[in-house]
């Protein structure tokens, strides 16, 4: 007689085993990191931190976190063979571990990227359970975004009115903002805010943001995934 299945045997992400947290998850922060990166990564140095410092080996998260450096989603097969196609695809990646950072999210990765340009980032991950990931930080600046919605990211002088006034502008397009993070290194310095959208932004107000004077930087994050 065939076992019963329940309703708990079937929730959780579609993915390659054997761990949401420590694969789907993983996938998701390293595809996250690459989009804010703006293209695919030449280097990478991986580090795990606390509870992943100490099973990313035995538990696939170390083929994961390169699947997703390489844009495979969380369900791909090649996952499993994932150091031979960063092999060929010229993917250069370092592992390091940190067992006792007291500080951080059990289930914490950080990433430093570069891009074949010479584009540098540093995104700081959490891989929450049933593939739910945070990412908490970005070059530095601190952040809350999970990748679940659009999100947009934008570095900017800190002048005054600036954030109603990207608000004011993601209003007009009838899109409805579910969080905004806004993080700064001073007054006046720069700032970067980190913004989440239920329907995604058209081109043109895209086009827009970055043509503002005091806007230096803006990269747009459609639904993860």
């Amino acid at each position: 007689m065939a076992e019963k299945s329940s309703i708990f045997d079937m929730i959780g992400p579609v993915m390659i085993g054997p761990s949401s947290s420590h694969t789907a998850g993983v996938v998701r922060i390293a595809r996250a990191a690459i989009r804010i990166l703006g293209e695919l990564p030449t280097e990478a140095v991986i580090t795990f931190y606390n509870s992943f410092a100490r099973t990313y080996e035995g538990h696939g998260s170390d083929r994961a976190i390169v699947a997703g450096l390489l844009g495979y989603p969380p369900d791909d097969e090649r996952i499993r063979t994932a150091f031979d196609h960063a092999a060929a695809a010229g993917l250069q990646y370092t592992f390091q571990s940190v067992g006792n950072a007291s500080t951080l999210h059990p289930n914490t990765i950080k990433l430093n990227l570069v891009g074949p340009g010479g584009h540098r980032v540093e995104v700081v991950g959490q891989s929450r359970g049933g593939g739910v990931i945070r990412i908490v930080e970005v070059d530095g600046f601190g952040c809350d975004f999970s990748g679940s919605l659009h999100t947009l990211i934008i570095d900017a002088d800190d002048v005054p009115g600036s954030i109603a006034f990207i608000a004011s502008v993601i209003a007009h397009d009838d899109c409805n903002i579910a969080t905004m993070f806004v993080s700064r290194k001073g007054k006046h310095e720069a700032a970067r805010q980190f913004i989440e959208t239920d329907t995604p932004l058209p081109d043109i107000t895209l086009g827009y943001l970055r043509h503002l004077s005091w806007v230096h930087r803006l990269t747009y994050i459609p639904t993860l995934e």
